[in-house]
């Protein structure tokens, strides 16, 4: 099989300092690349998580950046850039989850979540295939783009941005640069939360179950080394997406 090496090579992951970030940030150390660590509001977890990195061996750096503002998201693969050299890795990963149903979405809810889920991700990938090197981009998306969730209304509509958005950046940095997506189900708590509510919603998937970090890297970790995959959305979600139109 044809695969894309991740030895050597160099990666900027958004949202990098803490869950799932935070796990793909040890896993491409892990195979030999350089990370570049993004955080917003989270330095102490990301400066301790790069010196977790650099203690075994792997080289790690971070850098800071709203990106709910176009003007630092328009600086961030430049700097990312200056610290580690040309990218070859790029995962958006970073995340915003409030519950917002639809009496309560506002203009500003929906517009702070599609910059984040959406116009930080298109213009970071724009900018990183301006590089004019080959490379792979990886982007978080979420199960729920199959269904509705109610709850979650802005955070739903950008998701779904972000998997049209996967597909058309496969088309337009084609044959350079592949891009990809993932759509995790039940793998995390929400913030403040623990494993019951993972327990209490693992009737809504096949499996009857959930799943955990390491399921996400490795398949994050195939979409990046696959050489002859690009435009895909994996889901990741135990068979969620096959069951009804409701996310409950």
């Amino acid at each position: 099989m044809n695969t894309f090496s991740l030895s050597q090579k160099n990666a900027l992951i958004t949202g990098a300092s803490r869950r799932l970030g935070a796990a793909f940030a040890r896993a491409l150390a892990a195979a030999d690349c350089s990370v570049v660590l993004h955080y917003n509001h989270s330095a102490k977890d990301a400066e301790a998580l790069a010196s977790e990195i650099r203690a075994q061996g792997g080289k790690a750096s971070c850098i800071q950046a709203d990106l709910a503002e176009p003007a630092q998201v328009e600086s961030l693969i430049p700097r990312a850039v200056a610290q580690s050299g040309p990218l070859d890795i790029l995962i958006n990963n970073a995340s915003i989850f409030r519950e917002t149903d639809f009496s309560e979405t506002t203009a500003s809810s929906l517009q702070e979540n599609i910059a984040v889920h959406a116009t930080a991700p298109l213009l970071l990938s724009r900018a990183f295939a301006a590089q004019q090197r080959c490379g792979a981009i990886l982007n978080m998306v979420d199960a729920r783009i199959a269904d509705y969730d109610q709850q979650h209304v802005p955070y739903h509509l950008s998701k779904r941005m972000l998997a049209d958005l996967t597909r058309i950046m496969a088309v337009e940095f084609a044959p350079r640069i592949r891009v990809n997506g993932i759509a995790p189900g039940l793998i995390l708590p929400p913030e403040g939360k623990d494993e019951t509510y993972l327990k209490g919603l693992a009737h809504t998937n096949l499996l009857q179950s959930f799943g955990a970090a390491q399921d996400i890297v490795d398949a994050g970790l195939y979409l990046l080394c696959a050489a002859f995959v690009t435009g895909e959305i994996l889901y990741v979600d135990g068979g969620r997406n096959l069951r009804g139109k409701m996310y409950d």
